[in-house]
């Protein structure tokens, strides 16, 4: 097995575009690839995909490309990339409507299966089951580690709740700060933050 601790933060950046775009060309009835071509796909250098390929092992053969099945299942076996991870939404309002409007990822990471909400009687077609955020312990799916925080208040508290019920990683859209013991992973999805460094940047390239 991989050393996943040794790969370098960009390379496992880059690791779900290259899934999402072998599992694309898997369905357009694709079995190989060529890294060139691939390349051209995801518009990443080949010699980066190469380079990025090379830390999972000797995965392609020099003129016939990479098998998109191997690749799929390392990157599966390897990376524990499930495709059929159970994600919850906590916080159906209109950014987490957003979300389930978008539903599915592609079939890269697995989908939402139910979102909770302080008013569930007040979310229409929302297209999965919302429950109560108070019937969590009740309602939680069946080995689900993943979470999507979409709320604007008790974002401590909420944390803890979703924590106490198995939740290990959690996608924050919350401006509030929240603390997590260790073992839970947050990825903070941050907006305004992004415009600003985007600005920032943009500004110093003119100069």
């Amino acid at each position: 097995m991989t050393d996943i601790r040794k790969v370098p933060k960009a390379t496992l950046h880059r690791y779900p575009v290259y899934l999402k775009a072998l599992r694309k060309l898997k369905a357009e009835g694709a079995t190989r690839v060529m890294s060139r071509e691939l390349a051209d796909y995801v518009s990443i250098e080949s010699t980066t995909i190469r380079r990025d390929f090379s830390f999972l092992g000797s995965l392609g053969k020099q003129g016939y490309g990479y098998n998109i099945d191997d690749l799929i299942r390392i990157f599966s076996d390897e990376l524990g990339m499930n495709f059929d991870e159970k994600i919850i939404l906590v916080g159906v309002g209109n950014l987490g409507k957003a979300l389930l409007n978008y539903n599915h990822w592609n079939h890269v990471v697995g989908e939402i299966v139910c979102a909770f909400d302080l008013d569930p009687a007040s979310v229409k077609g929302a297209g999965v089951p919302v429950y109560d955020i108070k019937d969590i312990r009740q309602k939680m799916p069946k080995n689900c580690r993943i979470a999507i925080l979409c709320i604007t208040g008790d974002a401590q508290e909420t944390v803890n709740l979703l924590v106490e019920n198995g939740i290990r990683g959690i996608v924050s859209f919350s401006a509030e700060h929240f603390k997590v013991n260790e073992g839970v992973y947050v990825k903070q999805v941050d907006v305004v933050s992004s415009i600003q460094e985007l600005v920032f940047e943009t500004n110093a390239m003119q100069k």
